[in-house]
């Protein structure tokens, strides 16, 4: 049974372990690395911070962001969205895990523990991973041998979803 684009988005999505949250300062795109606390089955996405930082304060002036992952060389996301800062100390709790404690020594009950809820709006895929790796590496070396250009098959190997 063929799997839909919008789930093989959340299998990948959901097997990366680190983004880069992409937030608007003023006319300028500012990246930076988050742990990702959570993915839901709506692709909708949870990270941890602090809430006095710059991308929080940013975020509250304007809630697009994008988040992409990379896996290697084999899987790769782009997710649009909105974000919100949220204060919320029952999801904290849920959300914690120990190696948070480097940002925040005092623990979960660190008063400065913010969450960033991002809701995606659309999204894109590349998944060069298990069998569609042999795949690309086949298209590649055909499209070397012959001089014309790799083919990449929609649905398997490149996706777009709206979510």
């Amino acid at each position: 049974m063929e799997q839909s684009n919008e789930q093989k988005f959340y299998d990948i999505l959901k097997s990366f372990r680190n983004a880069m949250l992409v937030t608007h300062a003023g006319n300028t795109l500012r990246a930076r690395p988050m742990a990702i606390a959570q993915v839901q089955p709506s692709c909708e996405m949870w990270f941890m911070t602090d809430a006095e930082c710059a991308k929080t304060h940013e975020i509250m002036s304007d809630t697009r962001v994008l988040v992409t992952c990379q896996n290697d060389s084999s899987s790769y996301i782009s997710v649009n969205g909105t974000a919100s800062v949220v204060l919320n100390r029952a999801k904290i709790n849920e959300l914690w895990q120990e190696p948070y404690a480097v940002f925040f020594p005092k623990g979960k009950n660190d008063p400065n523990i913010a969450l960033i809820q991002f809701k995606p709006q659309d999204g894109e895929y590349w998944d060069g991973g298990g069998l569609n790796k042999v795949k690309y590496l086949y298209e590649a070396a055909k499209a070397y041998a012959t001089g014309e250009k790799i083919h990449v098959k929609e649905g398997e190997q490149h996706g777009f979803v709206k979510l």
